[in-house]
């Protein structure tokens, strides 16, 4: 079973046909033939806008053909002939889709969001030419049935047991009229997500701006922040002026160090009101309107709600447990939000503020407020968190974990000038992976923070290594050519390395097992346990070196870091919670909602939300559940959380960097793929399964 279901993270701006493609281009197209570069990687420099859809529909051709030839076998079924087969359909299409997707996600344009718009129905309808096949299907229930009597090892088990419940998940038992139904359904789901991420990106790079003409309207701003605003404003037209955008990396900072309350009020509603002005880009009806073909699917499917369809193929299983898990964490993160939120109200009116707390001033006070308490803030911690020192950083952890190491190539290709390509290497000296990074925030590249691959590991059909892409939006250099990140982002760089870990580290026959091919509240787990080491103080002693002097960082201000690890949980928890609870509202719902701004108000009014705190994403812009493959799964981020928390407590009790724990750690989760059940996996590393009482202590919950 191949990935054949490509999230689409993607932009619309005008069409864009095959025939508009020359035969030219189509005889030098590098989809076409074997890379000749170092590891296979894609010739990047070759790879032109107009070699995409003859790839596409190449791809797309010499596959179903490979079906037909499964199908068509006369020998009995096997676990070889039809299982394997499968596995090895559809390697044009794999080139393409893998450069196409991750390159429209990180560095689009409007050609690239055009195809995206093209391609995105016909690889949905292309998908369900392949898992609605029915004589396809009975080859693989024949082996399914059998598979007990065919010697099959665990991991090829696991196969066939993930490659038949892939087509009954994707309607193989459906009738003839129904599959025509689901085929309809996917192909206008998998165009409206296009469309509703092209609409948020507009929103967020081409709507809503914050610009500044006098100085003294920038009091509070550190320097480096203000210098990135002017560079922001002079690239968009406006030398001599600053500009900010409702964007994390642009946002977060003016709304922490800000002295005006109503600029802060200003950009922070353009941050909320996105997908929301009722205007060409408004994402309101598109979520219902996805929403509502998502029941419609799970109907025809068997199921009673989208939740209930796609929780059956987790390690939750069900809306009961992730409610119990949401419930868990809610009402102590909730109540320490409040005093959160009290503590900062006593301090406003101590500064003689008349006014009541709002969300727009919640980054600037509880910042005030972690000075008073821990003494430190936080422009005065990042001139030692330079991004390269951070990185590397986190590739010493690997090397004292895992016995990898890290070698930077400046050869290899890439797409853009400023990403940094490294050599993945054992104790051997064997190369097992290759490791991208593009960590600066621009204007064509998606929000967030992800990882992704070029190329997942295999060694079915001789050993194919890892290409693993980190991708971020961190600031850019400053005057001294340093990106300098926050500690949010140092732990967002350890999480991402942490996804990228799970494919580099990946030891699977088959690609569809292996790295990060496993359910949503999985996947988190092994990134989020990477978070651990980022804050361990004898971990931040080793990449925490001011980017001028090289000198450590202070022991006291180390010290403070680490007992300010507990600050401002309750906000961080609360706004999390909120958007898990949101997500599981939607995908719950049985009948159709009119209006999603109602919904949505009364889901989160019913939560017992405190007006000071948004939800982390509103419907407008949870690109994550509309756009990114996290439907009924946001929950996922505290499931794993649950996970590494735990999982976390023998290096804890051994030492961080514990020999046999880190063996165990690597053997059965950063190695092990999805070749055996997950929670079997986690056992036979931990010895039991998890208990929630580490994340509490973890929080600072466990006293509310």
């Amino acid at each position: 079973m191949k990935q054949l279901f490509y999230i689409i993270g993607i932009v619309l701006l005008n069409s864009c046909s095959p025939a508009s493609f020359n035969s030219e281009s189509t005889n030098m197209n590098p989809f076409f033939t074997e890379y000749d570069t170092p590891y296979q990687i894609p010739p990047f420099a070759k790879i032109k806008d107009e070699h995409y859809m003859p790839a596409f529909n190449q791809g797309m051709k010499e596959q179903l053909e490979e079906i037909v030839a499964i199908t068509n076998n006369l020998e009995s079924p096997s676990f070889e002939n039809t299982i394997v087969e499968l596995e090895r359909t559809g390697k044009t299409l794999d080139k393409v889709s893998n450069v196409f997707f991750n390159l429209n996600s990180s560095n689009t344009n409007d050609q690239m969001d055009a195809i995206a718009k093209e391609i995105s129905p016909k690889l949905s309808a292309h998908r369900d030419n392949i898992f609605l096949n029915k004589n396809l299907f009975e080859r693989v229930k024949t082996i399914y049935e059998q598979k007990n009597n065919l010697d099959l090892n665990t991991e090829q088990l696991r196969l066939v047991e993930e490659t038949y419940k892939y087509f009954i998940r994707s309607g193989a038992q459906l009738n003839s009229t129904s599959r025509g139904e689901l085929t309809k359904i996917n192909q206008e789901l998998s165009s409206l997500s296009v469309q509703f991420d092209q609409n948020l990106l507009k929103e967020t790079n081409e709507g809503f701006h914050l610009l500044i003409e006098e100085e003294k309207q920038l009091d509070g701003l550190p320097g480096d922040f203000k210098n990135q605003a002017a560079k922001l404003a002079e690239s968009e037209g406006h030398p001599g002026k600053w500009m900010f955008k409702p964007t994390r990396v642009s946002m977060y900072p003016f709304l922490t160090y800000s002295t005006q309350r109503d600029l802060r009020e200003k950009l922070y509603n353009s941050y909320i009101k996105r997908g929301d002005n009722n205007n060409e880009r408004d994402n309101k009806n598109l979520a219902i309107k996805m929403v509502d073909l998502r029941t419609q699917r799970a109907n025809l499917l068997g199921y009673e709600t989208h939740a209930d369809f796609v929780l059956e193929n987790t390690m939750a299983k069900s809306t009961s447990r992730v409610k119990d898990l949401l419930d868990q964490v809610w009402e102590p993160g909730l109540a320490r939000a409040k005093k959160e939120a009290e503590d900062m109200q006593e301090l406003i009116q101590q500064e003689g503020g008349n006014f009541k707390l709002a969300a727009w001033d919640w980054w600037h006070y509880s910042e005030k407020i972690r000075q008073l308490k821990y003494d430190f803030s936080e422009e005065e911690i990042k001139p030692y968190f330079s991004e390269t020192k951070v990185l590397q950083g986190a590739f010493d952890v690997a090397t004292k974990l895992f016995e990898i190491t890290f070698h930077e190539r400046f050869d290899l290709p890439k797409y853009r000038e400023n990403i940094r390509t490294f050599e993945v290497k054992n104790l051997s000296g064997k190369v097992i992976g290759i490791f991208y990074t593009d960590y600066t925030v621009r204007s064509n590249k998606g929000g967030g923070a992800w990882m992704n691959t070029f190329r997942s590991q295999s060694k079915f059909d001789g050993v194919q290594i890892p290409l693993v892409m980190n991708t971020c939006n961190f600031p850019p250099p400053n005057e001294d050519g340093i990106s300098l990140l926050s500690f949010e982002q140092v732990t967002t760089l350890f999480h991402e390395f942490g996804h990228a870990l799970h494919g580099l580290l990946s030891d699977a026959t088959y690609p569809s097992l292996s790295g990060t091919s496993v359910t949503r509240d999985y996947v988190e787990f092994p990134s989020q346990m990477m978070e651990n080491w980022a804050r361990e103080p004898e971990v931040i002693a080793d990449y925490a070196k001011h980017y001028q002097t090289d000198q450590p960082m202070p022991l006291e201000l180390l010290d403070k870091i680490s007992k300010a690890s507990k600050f401002n949980q309750g906000f961080a928890t609360t706004e999390y919670v909120a958007a898990s609870y949101l997500d599981m509202a939607w995908h719950t719902k049985k009948e159709k909602v009119e209006d999603a701004n109602q919904f949505e108000n009364k889901t989160l009014s019913d939560l017992g939300l405190i007006e000071e705190i948004t939800s982390r994403y509103r419907s407008t812009y949870f690109a994550h559940i509309f756009a990114g493959g996290y439907s009924m799964g946001y929950y996922s981020y505290l499931w794993t959380e649950v996970l590494e928390a735990d999982a976390f407590q023998p290096f804890k009790e051994k030492g961080i960097f514990d020999k046999e724990t880190a063996d165990k750690l690597k053997k059965y989760v950063y190695s092990a793929g999805n070749t055996d059940d997950l929670m079997t996996q986690y056992i036979r590393y931990r010895g039991s399964e998890p208990e929630i009482e580490p994340l509490l202590e973890k929080r600072g919950l466990n006293e509310f």
